[in-house]
């Protein structure tokens, strides 16, 4: 099955500053909780968000993200996908790999990311940009504790 989404749900937020990535964390916790993310997994989509965000202003030039709720069935989640009109990535698999930076950080972006998230896909092409599309599902709920503490 294919997760539905409805366009009118999806916020666009610009990605062109220090200051749009503090208000894009924000906004990506505020959604992930109205969604029923648990706090663990909230911290999760905001820590990957935030790594995705600052790519795309530092390696794009800047760009923008779309914040979409999913449905899947019983199913909720949340996609992230990060678009820039940058230089787009020459290499990829380069760029995938833990320890690898073109900008002078850890080099944890692009790989971090994607443990963080359930899924991710990169679209690139050098010279024409990059979509980074990241998706989390909401997990079940824990079990029910028996027995005394």
């Amino acid at each position: 099955m294919t997760p539905t989404t409805d366009p009118a749900t999806t916020t666009r937020l610009p990605i062109g500053s220090d200051a749009d990535l503090a208000w894009l964390r924000h906004q990506v916790r505020k959604v992930a909780a109205g969604l029923g993310f648990r706090l663990v997994q909230q911290t999760k989509v905001v820590t990957a968000a935030s790594e995705l965000a600052r790519n795309t202003l530092v390696h794009g030039g800047g760009g923008e993200v779309k914040i979409t709720p999913l449905t899947d069935g019983p199913r909720r989640g949340l996609q992230l996908a990060f678009v820039d009109s940058g230089p787009g990535i020459a290499d990829v698999e380069q760029a995938m790999s833990d320890g690898y930076t073109s900008g002078g950080g850890l080099g944890m972006g692009l790989g971090g990311a994607r443990r963080l998230m359930d899924e991710f896909r990169i679209d690139t092409t050098p010279g024409q940009g990059t979509v980074v599309t990241v998706t989390a599902w909401i997990t079940g709920v824990p079990a029910a504790r028996t027995g005394e503490r």
